[in-house]
């Protein structure tokens, strides 16, 4: 049995679809479906209930789920444990995150740290949102940092992980400013005549974000898809060319609002998530980095310094509710693909 079985399973549970898992493990979808059988063969009991849409895990499935996880992380520990006690002061905090953070939210906010603590040498791991959660569960990071909404909910275990509310952020669609000052694109558009639309890979994060926006507009939107990426900063590149309008963090537009090149669409297309912070929970066997520990702390002060913000105990998900409000904002709206 090979450890990356372990890791293809754990994806194919999260997303629930052979293709997208497919795409995230890098390989194709029969190469992946062959590997998911071989670890069934290995156990000797089927995992996957493959006659259901999207396909679930079958009640050994989410026994072994649950155990494949446990095992991720007891190798990432057994791996960090080998480092030397005494290079702890002077090695890096491994910080994983999404693309569009390490480029918008976290410059910023690595500047404010550093006005409390000194110098932090950081070691920053980027990727899309499975991989950067997967990267925490196999211990190749001290810290996560990524998006979170109630409806696409990140799948960590309350019980063995911390979380803190770092802020919040918009995603709603823009679109280029043309000669007149007005928007290139506008919403809802028509049946008969769909709107230039440029939006994110099936895999992205921000993809589903965007179909969840799309179901808090004032009337429906027509789309008609031109182009898609992973992501936000290809797509506003595409946006200012004026090739259609895209569903755009704040953060990412805000320079090019501010300058009137790019101008948000009014209408109501668009939905609040939260920057969230995780780590594994340190217990006596596995005790937090005096670094890490250093760092967590000085985040919990600002955490119950800032009113509103919440703890992810009772932020839970599961996956078939996750699964049910995915499938209701994609069957809500309109696109059509050239």
């Amino acid at each position: 049995m090979e450890h990356k079985w372990l890791e293809d399973l754990v994806v194919l549970a999260e997303t629930r679809s052979f293709s997208r898992a497919a795409l995230m493990r890098n390989i194709t979808q029969p190469a992946f479906s062959r590997r998911i059988q071989a670890l069934e063969a290995w156990m000797g009991v089927d995992l996957i209930v493959r006659s259901s849409y999207p396909p679930s895990l079958t009640p050994a499935g989410e026994n072994f789920y649950a155990q494949a996880k446990d095992l991720m992380v007891r190798i990432g520990t057994l791996r960090s444990s080998q480092t030397n006690p005494s290079d702890d002061a002077h090695k890096a905090v491994g910080i994983a995150i999404p693309h569009t953070l390490s480029l918008t939210f976290f410059p910023q906010w690595l500047t404010t740290l550093t006005e409390s603590l000194g110098p932090l040498p950081t070691n920053l791991r980027v990727g899309n949102v499975l991989d950067v959660v997967l990267w925490l569960v196999e211990g190749g990071c001290d810290l996560l940092i990524c998006y979170h909404h109630p409806q696409q909910p990140i799948q960590l275990d309350v019980e063995r992980y911390d979380m803190l509310t770092l802020g919040t952020e918009c995603l709603a669609p823009y679109a280029a400013v043309n000669d007149q000052g007005q928007p290139c694109h506008t919403l809802p558009g028509k049946s008969h005549k769909p709107v230039a639309f440029l939006g994110y890979s099936s895999s992205a994060y921000l993809e589903r974000m965007t179909e969840i926006a799309l179901t808090q507009g004032r009337a429906r939107a027509h789309l008609h898809r031109m182009c898609e990426t992973d992501m936000a900063e290809g797509l506003r590149r595409l946006v200012l060319a004026g090739h259609g309008l895209a569903f755009l963090p704040d953060s990412v537009a805000q320079e090019d609002v501010a300058a009137k090149r790019l101008v948000r669409l009014p209408g109501g297309w668009e939905v609040q998530m939260e920057i969230r912070a995780y780590r594994e929970r340190p217990t006596a066997a596995r005790p937090a980095r005096r670094r890490v520990e250093q760092l967590w702390q000085l985040l919990e002060a600002r955490h119950a310094s800032s009113p509103g913000t919440q703890c992810a105990s009772s932020l839970k998900v599961t996956p078939r509710a996750k699964a049910a409000s995915g499938s209701a904002a994609h069957h809500s709206t309109q696109k059509e693909k050239p």
